[in-house]
């Protein structure tokens, strides 16, 4: 740059861009048959607003998506009855430890929106993004009147 180019530089040629600039759109999201962990980070990218040009990590400007058949999701090699969820009860001795499996059975959203989690960043941002996502178990959601559109994973 040149010294002109520099000093024509000021914080009023900058964009700033803020929530109230943009406007959240609507995705759906079919993972039946789909990778776990390939559709959590794609959906997890869109909750963030990584797709848009103008994406700013410090603003929660990210999409709603809508994902529907959580219950046909699919897992690779042996982890349906190796790979297990820990949680405690706050008593001595009280881990449980749940298999995918069993998880299927009982709540098959959970699954799903556990992957996303993690795969968003560990800060503030991440519960208010995470309240962008709508897990169905079925083909049928409520959300018609937003007019979804379609998003391949």
């Amino acid at each position: 740059m040149t010294q002109a180019n520099i000093n024509n530089l000021s914080m009023d040629n900058l964009v700033n861009a803020s929530i109230k600039d943009s406007s959240k759109k609507w995705f759906i999201v079919d993972v039946s048959g789909k990778v776990l962990g390939r559709a959590a980070t794609r959906i997890a990218n869109i909750l963030q607003g990584k797709h848009k040009v103008n994406y700013l990590k410090h603003l929660e400007d990210g999409d709603k998506v809508i994902v529907i058949n959580a219950d046909k999701i699919e897992l690779t090699g042996k982890k349906w009855s190796q790979k297990k969820y820990y949680r405690h009860t706050g008593y001595v001795g009280h881990l449980r430890e749940t298999t995918y499996k069993d998880l299927l059975d009982k709540k098959p959203t959970f699954i799903l929106k556990k992957a996303v989690k993690g795969m968003l960043p560990s800060n503030r941002l991440a519960n208010r993004q995470l309240k962008n996502l709508y897990v169905y178990v079925g083909d049928s959601h409520p959300h018609d009147g937003q007019k979804p559109e379609k998003l391949s994973v």
